[in-house]
């Protein structure tokens, strides 16, 4: 009995398989975790949910694309060609896939295995019962009967730094784009959302993961979103598990009872 967290697929079929194949994983006893992000851009988005819904063990936290798949289909949120989402809008079950992503979580926590798993990150802001408390907000919302609405409400960068006075959509915006698309931040928890690189883009602006005042600094944090780290935080207990599998390098996937990591090249 093993617990493999997977870094971003983002349709990445085939390369989920191989990986799947090489830590010998056993769909009776073993539990896989995945970062978010299940879908875009790769040749197989279809087939990657269809695949992880079907799984007895597994937790999932939703990404900033899966997010977006939800919005192409209740918001009239347009999606690009080139992410390939097509095969899923055309599919027969795609009302059932979709309220099956609308009941995924945005954050998870395991006390006895002491892990949290988010997408993006966490603002220094936040604790864990904070984080938590935070998610559900978002959780709720899209598995009631104002999701569309939400949705329709999603897409921003505005409130760009967290407050917990803040209220309704602009509410419910802050923590997503916490959750699943923070990279950058200031001490102040101010968000930067257009840097993908690995450095600071100025003086006052870090990795949400080397803020000195976060208070998420005690947590052994499991994360995805940001390929261009290439799995390194050089922090000992937060983990980058997105290695850019649809960008043509590796998926990577850790099993947490060690620390060990096991990659494929990518397949797809």
């Amino acid at each position: 009995m093993a617990t493999y967290a997977i870094g971003d697929i983002q349709g990445c079929f085939d390369s989920l398989l191989r990986l799947l194949d090489k830590i010998n994983f056993d769909s009776q006893n073993d539990t896989l975790w995945f970062t978010g992000d299940l879908v875009n851009r790769g040749p197989k988005s279809l087939e990657v949910l269809r695949f992880i819904k079907k799984l007895k063990n597994s937790h999932i936290v939703l990404g900033n694309h899966d997010l977006h798949l939800l919005s192409v289909v209740y918001a009239d949120v347009r999606s690009d060609p080139k992410n390939n989402l097509q095969p899923i809008l055309s599919a027969p079950d795609i009302e059932e896939l979709c309220i099956w992503l609308r009941n995924r979580s945005l954050l998870h926590y395991d006390a006895f295995l002491d892990y949290t798993l988010v997408h993006a990150g966490l603002p220094p802001q936040w604790d864990l019962n904070k984080a938590l408390l935070c998610a559900e907000e978002v959780e709720t919302i899209l598995r009631g009967k104002h999701y569309i609405e939400f949705l329709k409400n999603l897409y921003g960068n505005e409130p760009s730094q967290w407050s917990d006075s803040l209220t309704g959509w602009e509410r419910l915006r802050c923590i997503t784009n916490c959750l699943t698309r923070l990279r950058f931040c200031d001490i102040k928890g101010n968000l930067e959302f257009t840097a993908k690189g690995v450095n600071a883009i100025s003086d006052n602006y870090f990795p949400w993961f080397k803020l000195p005042n976060r208070r998420s600094r005690d947590l052994n944090i499991l994360f995805g979103h940001w390929a261009a780290l290439q799995g390194q935080t050089d922090e000992p207990n937060v983990y980058a598990l997105d290695t850019g599998c649809v960008w043509g390098r590796c998926l990577t996937a850790m099993r947490l009872e060690d620390k060990v990591r096991i990659n494929i090249n990518c397949l797809d």
